[in-house]
């Protein structure tokens, strides 16, 4: 049995005093809830109703729909919201980086603006108090619950301050002010062509799959899984989601170097996310493509 290094050891106290600072949690139930927390929280269950009665509306062609959403929405996600906006971690054309973020607004994550911000704040206040999704306080609260205390983020960060090159934009302004909108015309398209099979399957399995997987990276990924870098936090690296969260898994890695357009940083670490820009590199669509410097790879890694 290995003995744990004075690194490990000094990251170990770290995680538990944290912990132990965050005994303080909100009740959900008896706080008074906002309008749009009630939004939020009837929109997910709404999805959540929709998985129950998917598999009374069964067919090939609905899983295969329920897939491509959560391929296209899960990669308007990472490729798009995290590391085009999120993190300026590589440039496209404004055309493609329009289209990238209007997939990630069928994954039903909420708009741009508000996505962005939201992750801009994780990583300012990892694991602190002002963590807007912190794992100290709880599992389900930084896998789930976070979502739908919109006063509680107001709280801890402030206003959408940190955004204003996304504001700056009339598109963002305008998928802001017209989130709701989108969701129920896409809705809409999939029960016109395929009825309550194609929407159970695609508005519910596809889109409650990503945003489970999606949490996972804010939960999972801060609690179990290994450390590979020198970060003052709990991020972990959790390899079998890999596949499942195209790349974002690598969590450990990406909070050691925010701004790498790759966080599957060894060639078996799988990273879909990263293979698309790196494509739309070789064709030269992505410019400004950012990856984490061998002298700054040896001043993070835990052994050297």
């Amino acid at each position: 049995m290995s003995v744990p290094s004075s690194e490990e050891e000094n990251h170990r106290k770290t995680v538990e005093d944290k912990a132990e600072m965050g005994r303080r949690k909100r009740a959900m139930w008896e706080r008074k809830w906002k309008r749009l927390d009630i939004v939020k929280a009837s929109a997910s269950l709404f999805v959540h109703f929709l998985c129950l009665l998917a598999p009374f509306h069964f067919s090939w062609p609905a899983l295969r729909v329920a897939l491509l959403v959560y391929t296209v929405g899960g990669l308007g996600i990472t490729v798009s919201y995290h590391r085009n906006l999120a993190h300026r971690s590589f440039k496209v054309p404004k055309w493609l980086e329009y289209l990238f973020a209007y997939c990630g607004l069928l994954a039903i994550q909420g708009d741009p603006i508000d996505w962005v911000s939201t992750h801009r704040y994780h990583h300012q206040f990892t694991d602190s108090d002002r963590d807007p999704h912190s794992p100290i306080e709880g599992f389900w609260f930084s896998h789930l619950l976070w979502l739908f205390d919109t006063g509680y983020l107001v709280e801890k960060c402030g206003r959408r301050t940190n955004v204003e090159d996304l504001k700056r934009q009339w598109y963002y302004k305008f998928l802001q002010r017209t989130v709701l909108y989108h969701i129920l015309a896409f809705g809409f398209i999939l029960y016109y062509f395929g009825g309550l099979s194609f929407l159970t399957w695609g508005m519910g399995i596809g889109v409650a799959m990503e945003h489970h997987v999606t949490c996972l990276i804010n939960s999972l990924c801060h609690i179990w899984g290994s450390r590979t870098w020198k970060t003052n936090d709990t991020s972990r690296n959790v390899w079998w989601l890999s596949v499942f969260s195209f790349g974002e898994s690598w969590h450990n890695n990406h909070h050691a170097f925010e701004s790498s357009a790759r966080q599957g940083l060894e060639w078996w670490q799988i990273d879909i996310s990263w293979y698309i820009v790196r494509f739309l590199e070789i064709i030269g669509l992505a410019t400004d493509v950012k990856l984490p410097s061998e002298s700054q790879r040896r001043r993070m890694a835990l052994v050297r």
